[in-house]
């Protein structure tokens, strides 16, 4: 287990409070938003809108929520957001890409910037690291929704690349460019998916003693707790022991 997948895992075994849930879901309602407001308002029809909100509905967002999110595009409500990555490293060498949704470029940077600089690491430029990460598009189901078998069966029927099982959940990987289409297939076989999303898969990994993943994890947060970051992935792993002390 690597990465940003790791750091989420961590929290969510910590809890979440109130405030850091009314922030996730102001971040997604503002990509349900902007997607609307960048195709069709029907999900049927907007295939990235289709994504945000299954994403916000994954994560218990409440239907009215996504509703006015979906109407105050309709209305030409809101800020004109626009989209921009940002590639560097982070404690230790880490690999870190970071998706925002912004109403003001310069300010966003120099948010970002800052939060690289304080952790000891350092903005790129685009490109920098990305060629460490592939873009996939990832399905995941609960455990209980089927066997091993029977998930990896559906998978290749939906056209998926790959999937992997554990204990807790399934993670179905597929092409970047297919996620509709297999996303579909999947809820056609197995019902509604936990989430559906495309995200940066690392393809290298990079080690971090128990410092360096407390400093990494500070960024991480820090990162999470920007209004206009919307997501972060990194190519970081630590040991069984060093992952042990961190939750203690």
């Amino acid at each position: 287990m690597a990465g940003h997948s790791q750091f989420k895992n961590i929290m969510h075994r910590k809890g979440r409070q109130d405030a850091q849930r009314s922030k996730l879901f102001a971040k997604l309602a503002r990509e349900i938003t902007v997607s609307a407001k960048m195709g069709m308002p029907d999900p049927a029809m907007n295939p990235r809108l289709r994504l945000a909100v299954q994403a916000a509905r994954a994560e218990n967002m409440p239907k009215d929520n996504i509703e006015r999110a979906i109407k105050k595009a309709q209305g030409g409500e809101g800020d004109n957001y626009e989209e921009v990555r940002y590639e560097g490293y982070g404690p230790g060498g880490v690999a870190v890409i970071v998706e925002a949704l912004t109403d003001n470029r310069n300010r966003t940077a120099s948010a970002v910037r800052s939060y690289f600089t304080k952790s000891g690491g350092a903005l790129g430029e685009t490109g920098s690291v990305s060629f460490m990460f592939t873009r996939v598009g990832e399905v995941v189901y609960p455990a209980s929704a089927a066997s091993a078998d029977a998930m990896l069966e559906a998978a290749i029927e939906a056209g998926a690349e790959d999937v992997q099982s554990d204990d807790e959940r399934h993670v179905v990987t597929c092409e970047f460019e297919s996620i509709g289409d297999v996303s579909k297939a999947l809820e056609g076989a197995l019902g509604e998916a936990e989430s559906v999303k495309t995200v940066w898969r690392p393809s290298t990994s990079t080690s971090l003693d128990e410092d360096k993943a407390r400093s990494m994890m500070k960024l991480l947060d820090t990162l999470d707790d920007d209004d206009d970051v919307q997501n972060v992935y990194s190519n970081f792993e630590v040991s069984e022991d060093v992952l042990a002390k961190l939750t203690a």
